[in-house]
């Protein structure tokens, strides 16, 4: 499966969900934000991992350097560009695979 079909999979599981995808492959200075999204006043930072490893699943390949890279790009997003009204902003991990969608909330990072 490629990045692209996992993407759009992951985008389209948001909105089966509730979610409003406003954004997509949304670049920074930090690096690129695969989908954002707003949820009852809450925007939804979502990195899409997918693919298959014997010895690591994909949402394990969000390591340090990448979740900083995911929390300052994030950041960014909330300060320069157009605000829409949210009280509440976290990282999600959604993870694609053959055998369906994985979708881990709140990976560690809540904005107030």
């Amino acid at each position: 499966m490629s990045w692209k079909n996992a993407e759009e999979l992951a985008a389209e599981y948001l909105r089966s969900e509730g979610y409003k995808v406003i954004g997509r492959n949304v670049r920074t200075p930090f690096g690129e934000i695969d989908i954002v999204a707003l949820k009852k006043g809450t925007y939804v930072f979502v990195e899409v991992k997918s693919g298959y490893s014997k010895r690591i699943s994909p949402a394990e390949r969000v390591d340090r350097v990448k979740y900083a890279k995911i929390l300052n790009a994030a950041e960014y997003y909330i300060s320069n560009f157009p605000k829409k009204k949210f009280r509440s902003a976290r990282v999600d991990v959604i993870e694609v695979t053959d055998n369906g969608i994985k979708h881990y909330e709140n990976v560690g990072w809540e904005y107030r």
